[in-house]
């Protein structure tokens, strides 16, 4: 399993990022459907698991939705050494819920898979690319370079990072770097800084079942690596639907969760 990049992958001609979701579906309707049906054959059980995110074998469309009453944890908060900086900010955004994510702004890796509405992941064997399309939130769309490229040299910092993946056996490696201080990284408020490194790990242990892992570098923030995992399952017949993001509509007196309105102000204990 890769902890680490392959300092002599190759860099090829890149698509320009301005690559709509209308031009993704396209060429996906006439590769996508090839690519799922091949995924059920020997090639895709190199390992003896499945090498495939998207339907499988008789399964219809669906999504990945995280399970949170698994009793696994997270991460441990308590085994996170915290440079004293990035513990005093982390323990400042514990006395209320104004998190980015809430209000609109794309909030890359681990904190994708953080929400009651899942993720559909699809990937595009024709176009090298594999898409993580939020449903909640901010509702939109990560895109993850799986033709052997390393990162640039000095990416340009952004919400979702510079994202390269690949598959190693029955798992799905994705190396992401690049990312601004815009958002949070996962609900609780683990802080970064543009020096975070992020390795994420999915293995589809049965149709049914997605066990995600990550590994966040950030010798800044953090005296050692981050790690964590979830576990999510997949939900047949769902897809994508619209969500309305507002991000003027702050609703500041729920956001700061105040004991004496938590009666009524809440319909999920799941920040969208």
């Amino acid at each position: 399993m890769h902890n680490t990049i392959n300092p002599d992958r190759l860099r090829r001609p890149v698509m320009p990022r301005s690559v709509s979701i209308a031009l993704i579906f396209f060429v996906c309707a006439f590769s996508c459907r090839g690519a799922a049906a091949q995924s059920g054959g020997a090639a895709a059980l190199q390992a003896g698991g499945i090498r495939s995110l998207g339907p499988w074998g008789e399964q219809r469309i669906g999504i990945w939705v995280t399970r949170y009453g698994t009793g696994v944890p997270f991460f441990n908060v308590d085994a996170v050494e915290f440079r004293p900086w990035a513990k005093g900010l982390f323990d400042a955004r514990q006395q209320h819920d104004l998190e980015p994510h809430a209000r609109c702004k794309a909030s890359g890796a681990i904190r994708q898979f953080l929400t009651p509405y899942g993720v559909e992941i699809l990937e595009i064997e024709a176009l090298q690319r594999l898409y993580i399309f939020d449903i909640g939130g901010p509702h939109t769309y990560r895109e993850v370079f799986m033709d052997g490229r390393s990162h640039p040299a000095d990416p340009t910092p952004t919400n979702y990072g510079h994202n390269i993946g690949w598959w190693d056996g029955d798992t799905l490696v994705v190396d992401s770097v690049g990312y601004n201080e815009d958002f949070w990284f996962e609900r609780m408020g683990l802080p970064h800084t543009e020096s975070v490194q992020v390795t994420e790990y999915f293995t589809r242990t049965d149709p049914e079942t997605l066990e995600y892992r990550f590994v966040m570098h950030d010798p800044i923030a953090y005296a050692a690596p981050v790690e964590g995992q979830l576990t999510m399952a997949w939900r047949e017949g769902e897809e994508l639907f619209e969500y309305v993001c507002q991000q003027s509509n702050y609703a500041h007196d729920l956001m700061v969760n105040p004991e004496e309105l938590r009666s009524f102000g809440r319909t999920s204990d799941i920040v969208p």
